[in-house]
């Protein structure tokens, strides 16, 4: 699902920044609130992450002028709530990036193809373009063309709508005689399994840690929000191929059973640090701080998408199939 034209979430990128970072928290500890935090409480908790006062300060007015958080003020001190359509937004997301993988229906042997020309004025959609596609699991076979192994044809036409990119043809097929460049050859598998293979080698010591009890609450929340960091960026590199397209062994599985389980077990342990860092300015608050396992996110997710699927249904209700695009 696509951010709503009124609020522009933070880029997930490497090394978070300040303002991504402070998204995750929120929407790993106060998802679904409406009672605002004090922005000393926000502060500290990024100095958990060497993120500076000055730094955190700037993330905050940036992420309310994106339209992500509202602020407020009682007496001299500054609040700050997520805003209303942000916790749908962050599960919708969430949802997607934890369920990635999971979902094993056999495949049709189709392709979705999405052919597209950006011109000179429509240069800054670029990222847009290119980042909404890959999410939904497509990569470029030629410049212009891109294909994805899903059944997505109707979700990339209401990308492209939003995006207002006119010159764009979309359809399904299936590869007949193997050429030279087959539609698989639009990813570098080997590249993708060795992204697992780091992630599996990063993060088995401190399930081991975990085992074994010699993990405290700071350590926690810190190597709970960097996992959650490191697996969301899979999505956007592999493109959940069907099984029988993959090699074998593929390390999917091994990474995504480390992932769910270190997440899950450091929950209690990063609550506890986040409810220590807020009870300093708000006892009353603290008490709110709840965290969710990745079953919990799948099902909270699952009624978001839905939330927000309704809303569009109605929107887009008695219009006219667009010309430009079929499925």
């Amino acid at each position: 699902m696509s951010p709503a034209p009124s609020m522009d979430l933070p880029r997930s990128q490497a090394g978070s920044s300040s303002q991504h970072l402070l998204t995750t928290l929120l929407g790993d500890y106060w998802i679904g609130r409406t009672e605002h935090l004090p922005s000393a409480a926000l502060v500290a908790l990024l100095g958990e992450f060497d993120i500076g006062p000055t730094a955190a300060r700037a993330a905050l007015n940036r992420l309310a002028r994106r339209g992500v958080v509202v602020p407020s003020k009682v007496g001299r001190n500054s609040y700050y709530g997520l805003a209303p359509g942000t916790s749908d937004m962050l599960l919708a997301g969430g949802y997607r990036f934890i369920s990635f993988g999971q979902e094993n229906e056999s495949w049709d042997g189709q392709w979705t193809i999405a052919m597209f020309t950006l011109s000179e004025r429509e240069r800054e959609l670029r990222y847009s373009v290119y980042s909404r596609l890959r999410w939904l699991g497509f990569a470029p076979l030629y410049d212009g063309t891109w294909v994805s192994a899903r059944p997505v044809a109707e979700q990339a036409r209401q990308e492209f709508d939003e995006l207002g990119l006119g010159e764009v043809t979309i359809f399904r097929a299936v590869e007949h005689t193997p050429s030279a460049r087959r539609p698989i050859d639009a990813w570098d598998l080997d590249e993708i399994a060795a992204r697992y293979t780091e992630f599996v080698t990063a993060y088995e010591p401190l399930r081991t840690q975990i085992r074994d009890g010699h993990v405290g609450a700071s350590q926690a929340l810190l190597s709970r929000t960097h996992i959650m960091d490191s697996w969301r960026s899979f999505p956007g590199i592999d493109p959940d191929l069907p099984s029988n397209l993959l090699p074998s062994r593929w390390p999917r599985r091994e990474a995504y059973e480390l992932f769910v389980e270190v997440y899950d077990l450091l929950g209690s342990l990063a609550a506890i640090r986040v409810r220590q860092i807020v009870e300093r300015y708000s006892p009353d608050l603290a008490e709110l701080i709840e965290y969710n396992t990745t079953d919990d996110l799948l099902e909270l997710g699952r009624q978001a998408l839905e939330r927000r699927r309704v809303p569009h249904q109605v929107e887009t209700a008695g219009k006219a199939p667009s010309l430009n695009a079929t499925a």
